[in-house]
C-alpha cells in the first residue's frame, strides 16, 4: 500500500472542510484583565436582512451554540434590554456567560451594547454594518473585563475560539437569511 502524499491529504482535508462564503477575521488582545476584540466579515447580502438577524436577540440561542438563552427583557424605542446566558467549555474549564445588556440601535448602521449586570465587570460591544455592492461588511469591536479568573495565555485562546465561534454562527445565519431572500 502506498503512503498518502501530503499535497493529496491537504487537498482532501480542504475538500471536506465546510464551505464558508464569508472571510471572517477575529483578533483578541489582552492587557491585564482587559480583553480587546476586533472582528469583521464580508459576505453577500443586503443591509436590511442582515440588520434583521443582528437585532433578532430572542432567536440568538437558536443559531449561536454558546448561548442557551437570549431574550428581550424590555424595549423602549431603540433602547433594548437583553438577558443572555450560556457557557463555553475547553477541556475541564467552564467559562460562564450570564449578562444583561443595555442595547442601543441605530437602524441599519450600528448596534452598541454594554453590560449592566452579570458575569462581567465591564463589557462593551459594537456592531457596524456597511453596505457594499451586493455585499455587507460587518465589523465588531468589544472590550471585556470578566468578573471571574481567566488564565493568562490559555484564557486568551479560549476567548478567541469562543468569539470566532459566536461571530461565525451570527454571520452564517446572516448569509443563510440573505440567500433565502433571493429565492
Amino acid at each position: 500500500m502506498r503512503p498518502i502524499s501530503r499535497p493529496f491529504l491537504l487537498a482532501l482535508l480542504l475538500a471536506l472542510a465546510p464551505a464558508r462564503a464569508a472571510d471572517i477575521v477575529v483578533d483578541v488582545k489582552r492587557s491585564g484583565d482587559v480583553f480587546s476584540i476586533e472582528a469583521h466579515a464580508e459576505f453577500p447580502g443586503g443591509v436590511a436582512r442582515t440588520w434583521e438577524v443582528l437585532t433578532d436577540y430572542d432567536r440568538y440561542a437558536e443559531f449561536i451554540p454558546e448561548l442557551t438563552q437570549s431574550r428581550i427583557i424590555s424595549r423602549k424605542g431603540r433602547e433594548v434590554q437583553v438577558d443572555q446566558k450560556g457557557q463555553t467549555r475547553v477541556l475541564f474549564l467552564n467559562y460562564p456567560l450570564d449578562v444583561r445588556l443595555a442595547v442601543s440601535e441605530q437602524p441599519y448602521e450600528r448596534v452598541s451594547s454594554r453590560a449592566v449586570a452579570g458575569s462581567f465587570r465591564e463589557m462593551r460591544n459594537a456592531y457596524v454594518l456597511e453596505a457594499r455592492e451586493g455585499r455587507v461588511l460587518l465589523r465588531y469591536t468589544g472590550r471585556l473585563v470578566p468578573d471571574f479568573y481567566v488564565p493568562p495565555i490559555f484564557g486568551t485562546l479560549v476567548l478567541r475560539r469562543t468569539v470566532e465561534s459566536m461571530f461565525e454562527a451570527l454571520v452564517e445565519e446572516m448569509e443563510r437569511r440573505n440567500a433565502s431572500e433571493k429565492k
